[in-house]
Parts: C-alpha cells; sequence; structure tokens
C-alpha cells in the first residue's frame, strides 16, 4: 500500500468529471487500499479518487472512531434522499477549512464493491454527509460550491494566507 498525493483546491484537476469503473481487478483492489491508506494518514474520514487525481467513480469512508469500518464505494448512485442536516464539513483538498453545509439527512445508495458485486445500503447523519461529500467530487464539485460567494471568499483567503504561513515557515 501506498499512499497517494492528494490535490488542493483550486487545482483544477478537482473539476474533473469521474468516468464509471468497468474493470474490477487486483489494480482496483490495490487502488482502494491506497486511498484508504491516503485517507487514514492525512486524518480524514473520506476519499473520492478525484482527490489523488484518478477520474474513476471511487469513493472512501470510514467514520469510526477506531478506523475499523472501511466503506469503498465504486459508481455509486444516490436512489433516495430524505430530511435535511446542517453538518460542519471540512476536505483533504481544503486542509485547515471547515464550513456548515446543508445536505440530506438520510441517504440510499446504491453501488458496487471492489469485487463488481452491486449492494444498497441506507445511511444517515455525518456518514450520509460523508457520502455525498464525496460524491459531489466525482462530477467536479466540492463544498465550498455550496457556501454564498461572500462565504467561499472568506474561506478561501483565509486557506490561501495559511498557505504563505506554512511556506515561509
Amino acid at each position: 500500500m501506498s499512499v497517494l498525493s492528494i490535490l488542493e483546491f483550486p487545482d483544477p484537476r478537482l473539476r474533473i468529471k469521474a468516468e464509471p469503473v468497468t474493470v474490477f481487478d487486483a489494480t482496483l483492489k490495490q487502488f482502494a487500499d491506497d486511498m484508504f491508506e491516503t485517507m487514514y494518514a492525512a486524518n480524514g474520514v473520506g476519499l473520492a479518487a478525484t482527490q489523488v487525481n484518478v477520474h474513476k467513480r471511487v469513493l472512501v469512508a470510514d467514520m469510526s472512531e477506531e478506523r475499523n469500518q472501511p466503506l469503498a464505494l465504486i459508481n455509486a448512485e444516490i436512489l433516495e434522499k430524505d430530511g435535511t442536516q446542517v453538518y460542519q464539513e471540512g476536505c483533504l483538498s481544503f486542509p485547515g477549512i471547515y464550513a456548515d453545509v446543508t445536505r440530506a439527512l438520510k441517504v440510499k445508495v446504491r453501488a458496487q464493491d471492489v469485487e463488481g458485486r452491486t449492494f444498497e445500503r441506507e445511511v444517515e447523519g455525518p456518514l450520509a454527509v460523508c457520502i455525498q461529500h464525496e460524491m459531489d467530487h466525482l462530477v467536479g464539485k466540492v463544498f465550498v460550491d455550496y457556501l454564498s460567494p461572500l462565504k467561499r471568499s472568506i474561506l478561501l483567503k483565509r486557506m490561501e494566507k495559511q498557505r504563505k504561513q506554512v511556506a515561509s515557515a
């Protein structure tokens, strides 16, 4: 396994729409394992393939404290949404930036596992937020797109300031 490089906003590759996965093989399994390792190393709870510059419909998530409930979703699609929730989201492509985003409280998702088997799962709360967030990445959307232009501008200026501080340290 290896830790992959995570793209940071405003990298234009974060806006590329991912293609469906059509080959379910050892390479895909290894990629999913690498995505989990990358996510865990970065202390994240979700990661989309787009964020590591692979434009395939693959996302991984693990909301557990023990980091022992890995979930890989290949070619995921949301079948149903219910309710709303406001959740403070962060993103590995936006280090140190957090904002309240309104999303569905519950989602029913259909996806394939790394073997190509189709399954459906109903999730709610933080995991539902995570899946919606990562699925957005796969269509070239990022969480700051949900914010007002003013709020987005403030957060992006803050992120740029943090980058400059890190670079000069």
